[in-house]
């Protein structure tokens, strides 16, 4: 049976209920047939034009907050790239045939986003169902249905408004715990310029939204006995200051055991038991290396994170990837983790990074991974600094990843 093309502009105009694509400037881009009909506008009166334009606000009544509420909705979904559905709104629209006259309607919104292939909101599907009829029906039969009608009315829009300042006060208290989270973040995370003499650079980008916070963290340290350095990244699954929490336990626990421990395995050993105990550590992965650079040498070894990337001076690019196993806590009794040695000359560069730097929605990792190696071949001759801001502009999506960004250069 021979497969048949599919109209979208067609379904879209056909969409049961009002549904409107909004740019990120909130101009309408389109709207279906519904939106025309039960708007009483024509599309001359909306295509192109500005959304708060053509419904104002009532002037009549100093109270209202719809084209506030419904303004503040649609930035969030510009910011956060999530959906967002809005309490039963009143809304008062003017009579396009009478001017200066204003019929009290309530709707019950729903904004989602629609992303472009850089993960960034493109445009915004606007849908809205109108329920000012059902309110006003449910007040019954007999004479008595006006008064319970205003009754009804009157309870679901209380009730609707409770809501609206209930969420309001639920997304300031998220803004006030994702301001602390990212100061104790800041305060736990080193940012050295150089490790012994070796340049180094490291960022931290948090995610975007107001939860999406502080799952990742990375240590460098000295270690004993010559020109020794060992680098380390993990991410906790989590966000807020849980995650905060979490990550700062395991950053100081394997900075410890790196200090005494044989090996990056080893390490990884103490940790994955320390974290086995720890509320939160689950599933949690980190890669850590120990880098001679006396004999240049480097040993590593993973606990389910994607590899280091070790460009060569002459620009050949190795991820380090032949020593990964399962996560810190997969195992109630852990066996000792795998760990492997690669060699580098002088002028090498080692690059650790989360998760955030190389995936995307609806893209396979290893198109990440490929664009994190051409990125670092093609201006490996860039300082740590300048080449950790390069990297990061090349590869995160302009608005912001939906998730954190750990990112550590080490010059060998």
């Amino acid at each position: 049976m021979a497969e048949t093309a599919i109209d979208y502009g067609a379904v879209f105009t056909a969409l049961p209920g009002m549904v409107a694509l909004l740019t990120p400037e909130l101009v309408y881009a389109d709207v279906n047939e519904e939106f025309v009909r039960v708007s009483g506008r024509s599309r001359e009166q909306l295509i192109g034009k500005y959304l708060f334009d053509v419904f104002p606000d009532n002037p009549n009544d100093s109270a209202a907050t719809g084209m506030r509420n419904l303004e503040a909705s649609l930035y969030r979904v510009l910011a956060t790239g999530e959906r967002d559905t809005m309490a039963l709104q009143r809304y008062d629209v003017e009579d396009p045939e009478r001017p200066g006259e204003w019929s009290k309607r309530y709707w019950s919104p729903v904004n989602a986003p629609l992303l472009g292939s850089d993960g960034k909101v493109v445009l915004i599907l606007h849908r809205v169902e109108e329920v000012t009829e059902l309110i006003r029906a449910r007040g019954g039969s007999s004479g008595n249905r006006g008064g319970r009608a205003r009754v009804l009315e009157a309870e679901l829009y209380t009730r609707a408004r409770e809501l609206q300042e209930l969420n309001e006060r639920l997304r300031q208290a998220h803004s006030r715990e994702r301001e602390v989270a990212l100061a104790l973040q800041e305060a736990m995370l080193p940012a050295p310029r150089q490790v012994r003499n070796h340049p180094a650079a490291v960022r931290y980008r948090p995610a975007v939204g107001a939860l999406n916070v502080c799952g990742d963290w990375y240590d460098l340290v000295d270690l004993v006995g010559g020109d020794r350095i060992g680098v380390a990244v993990g991410d906790v699954v989590g966000h807020g200051l849980a995650a905060a929490g979490v990550m700062g336990q395991l950053r100081s626990a394997l900075s410890a055991a790196s200090r005494v421990a044989d090996g990056p395995a080893q390490a990884l050993d103490v940790l994955g038991r320390y974290a086995h105990v720890i509320n939160g550590a689950e599933s949690a992965t980190a890669v850590t290396t120990f880098i001679d650079c006396d004999r240049h040498v480097i040993t590593y070894s993973s606990a389910g994170h994607p590899p280091p990337v070790l460009v060569h001076a002459d620009g050949r690019t190795e991820f380090l990837d032949q020593a990964t196993d399962t996560p810190l806590d997969a195992r109630p009794d852990p066996i000792p983790r795998p760990q492997t040695e690669t060699t580098f000359a002088p002028g090498a560069t080692l690059v650790l990074y989360t998760d955030g730097l190389i995936e995307r929605r609806r893209e396979d990792i290893d198109k990440g991974l490929e664009r994190l190696a051409d990125a670092l071949r093609d201006h490996r001759d860039q300082d740590p600094e300048t080449l950790a801001d390069t990297v990061l502009l090349e590869l995160l999506p302009p608005g912001g990843a939906t998730d954190d960004t750990a990112l550590i250069i080490v010059r060998l």
